[in-house]
């Protein structure tokens, strides 16, 4: 156990690294991106209820096309979804808050697989169970206990939060600069970026200091 520590499994960033993300923790499997946007379109389209405008800030109808283009990134929504799919929760720890929200948490659920998130882009957690273990010896599904939490594992988690936060291996999405690929706008933050999508329907922006 003393050797054991929480990792971070970096993944492609292509717009679709919370699925490839959640394939990676889940199934060991990085290519399962739009079977995993299908599975959330699908749920969304079965329940316009819960699903509605209010919550997904576009139709319902819209907000299905919307996500199966692999060009969009997913979010909170989809990470509520997938972990009722997988019948598991996922931490999803904030790098820049230490935050760590957990999906699925209160519906019974009794393993959980972690992401971590540095504002802009999710990557994996695992188990290396010894320095330098091969990535197929890793451990990405967890026993939930008694107190809610994932014994000793959380704490290694928290570790390596603690470093990545400490070493700023993240984006501050309130100040970070863009730049529109499409239009070469400049924008601040990401409240301008999103304004500027939605009044322009641009999304291909690049980060530049």
């Amino acid at each position: 156990m003393e050797q054991e520590k929480i990792v971070r499994r970096i993944i492609a960033a292509d717009n679709s690294c919370l699925f490839n993300a959640v394939g990676y923790v889940m199934d060991h499997d990085l290519g399962k991106s739009q079977e995993l946007r299908r599975v959330i379109a699908n749920k969304v389209r079965s329940d316009p209820e819960q699903y509605d405008e209010a919550v997904l800030e576009k139709s319902n109808e819209d907000y299905c096309r919307w996500i199966l283009d692999r060009q969009k990134w997913g979010g909170a929504i989809e990470l509520s979804v997938l972990a009722d799919h997988y019948g598991r929760e996922i931490a999803a720890y904030d790098i820049q808050t230490k935050r760590c929200d957990i999906y699925g948490q209160g519906e019974g659920y009794k393993e959980r697989a972690m992401l971590i998130y540095d504002g802009l882009h999710y990557d994996a957690l695992a188990l290396e169970m010894f320095p330098g273990a091969p990535k197929d010896f890793d451990v990405t599904i967890f026993t939930v206990d008694e107190t809610g939490g994932v014994g000793y594992v959380t704490q290694l988690a928290e570790k390596l939060v603690d470093e990545q936060h400490r070493a700023k291996k993240f984006t501050d999405t309130q100040n970070f600069t863009l730049r529109c690929q499409s239009c070469q706008q400049g924008l601040k933050g990401q409240k301008e970026a999103v304004e500027h999508a939605r009044s322009t329907g641009h999304t291909n922006f690049a980060e530049y200091s």
